[in-house]
Parts: C-alpha cells; structure tokens; sequence
C-alpha cells in the first residue's frame, strides 16, 4: 500500500521487504503502509526495530490482521496510550477502521524483561502502561507523526523516553543475558533446517540445560519452542511469496521430516493448515493482480 501525506509518497515495507509473522500479507498490503526504522545505536541492544503502521480504509470498511507472535515484547504508541506488550499468548489479531496510525518498538529477545526492569520475562498476553513524565505527550506526538507519513519522526519523539528507560533498568546481569541471547537467536536463524536444541546448544559451547535456563528466564518460551517457530515463519513467509508450492518440499526445506508434523505447528501457529493458507493466499494475490 502507498499512501500520500503533505505530497509526500510513502511506500509499504510490505511491498519491498520480509513479512515473517504476518498472515497472508499480499491482502495486508491494500489495507496499511508499514515502515521500518532502525533503532538509535545506543539501544541496539534492546530494540530489533521500529515499526510504523497507517492506513486509510474507505467510510464501513474493516480489515482484520493477524500476526504470528515472535518470542518478544514491544512497545507500542497508539491511541489508548503507551503500551508495553508481552509475548502474545497466541496470534494476535487486530481489526482496523477509518484511519489512524501506531509506532511500534520490537524489542529483542529478553529486551521486554530487561527494559521494564522486571524480575522475570513477563506473563505472556500481559498489557501494562509504559510510563515516564513524558509519555503521554510523546505517545499523542509520536502517532500524529505516524499518521502524517512521518515515520522517523515518530521514531525520534519516542527514543528519549525509551533511552530514558534503559538507563534506568539496564544492569551487568541484562546486559550479559541479552548478549547470550543475541547471539543464540543468530545461531538460531541461520541453522540448517533440522537443527536441534543440543546442536544449538553445542554450537554456542552451552548446554542444552544451560540454554533452556536462559530462554525459560529472559525470554519465557523455550529454544524448542522458538525454533519451532521460527520453521514455520520461514514455511508461511515461503507460501506467502508462491502459494503453488509443494506441501511436502517445503515441509523438509524448513526442517520437517514427515509432514504431519510441519501441519500439526503450522496449525498451532497460524490457525489453519498449510493447504488452507495458501489458498488464502492464492486468492488475495488474484484478486490483487
């Protein structure tokens, strides 16, 4: 989706880069504009990206997204507030109307424990307010920025009140914790298809209990769990692209050995099995062309 604010076009990352996590994206596309920032270099640590959405949808029109949830917390700017999102318990879904815009901060792994200083990773589906002297006014700037096509100024407002946070939350412990998961989590997603917990582990020179004690306390899933996932982002962000594909080749291509397996998490995580989604797919990409 291309939307013009002030004269200016802005154009949809869903257009042009990755779409892991969001469901039947070729549908996604004619109903918001996404942009991606880069984190400040001082928070790298704890923020993946930033993520601005807007849309503009027609007077009775709703468009319903679902998103397969990645192991993480993020801060989001929208119009009920400055809101800190835990791992969602399942998919989230969001309907939207009219028009509107809201900033997101995907935190990395561990980031939404170590950012909001708590004592373990979070409830998962948890919602809590991100507060600071600030906030308010920062939340209500940041999302009229986003829904004037201004995403890097959004992304601007909101960084002193992140950068704030951290400086109060960070410590030697989240400091290494975050470490040991960023390059786990890069290990992770550059593994062959197949790769175990005890060859991750081996590959990090930890044990498989050591690693299962580090997920478990920062990131509140475990490795299998995340690994699992991260097969079937790679399965739907595949069928996204080319819903013709082979069911069974695709199942191997991203780590399955039989395919009743690569159904039953594929399922768990998206809601409907492969066949079903791709003909979804499929269908949003015709009635695009």
């Amino acid at each position: 989706m291309r939307q013009v604010f002030d004269g200016e076009t802005v154009s949809s990352a869903l257009d042009t880069g990755p779409t892991l996590g969001i469901v039947d994206p070729v549908r996604a596309r004619d109903a918001f504009a996404l942009a991606r920032v880069e984190p400040a270099d001082d928070l790298a640590d704890l923020v993946d990206w930033h993520w601005v959405i807007s849309w503009d949808l027609p007077p009775g029109v709703a468009f319903t997204q679902t998103v397969m949830p990645h192991p993480v917390g993020h801060v989001v700017a929208e119009h009920e507030g400055l809101l800190a999102y835990a791992m969602p318990a399942g998919l989230f879904v969001r309907t939207l109307t009219g028009s509107g815009a809201v900033v997101g901060t995907k935190l990395r792994p561990g980031g939404y424990r170590a950012l909001l200083g708590r004592a373990d990773p979070g409830e998962r589906g948890a919602v809590e307010p991100f507060l600071g002297p600030t906030a308010a006014r920062a939340n209500d700037d940041a999302v009229a920025q986003a829904a004037a096509g201004q995403p890097d100024a959004a992304v601007r407002t909101l960084t002193p009140l992140l950068r704030t946070a951290a400086e109060r939350t960070r410590t030697p412990r989240s400091t290494a914790a975050l470490a040991a998961l960023g390059e786990a989590f890069a290990v992770l997603v550059d593994a062959v298809p197949g790769t175990s917990v005890a060859a991750l582990a081996g590959a990090l020179g930890t044990t498989p209990r050591s690693l299962q004690r580090l997920f478990a306390d920062w990131v509140g899933v475990s490795p299998k769990w995340v690994l699992q996932r991260h097969r079937v982002h790679r399965a739907a962000e595949l069928l996204g692209r080319d819903p013709d594909l082979d069911l069974a080749g695709l199942a191997a291509a991203v780590g399955y050995y039989d395919q009743a397996h690569f159904t039953g998490d594929f399922v768990r995580a998206v809601g409907v099995p492969p066949g079903e989604y791709a003909r979804t797919c499929r269908r949003g990409a015709r009635q695009r062309a």
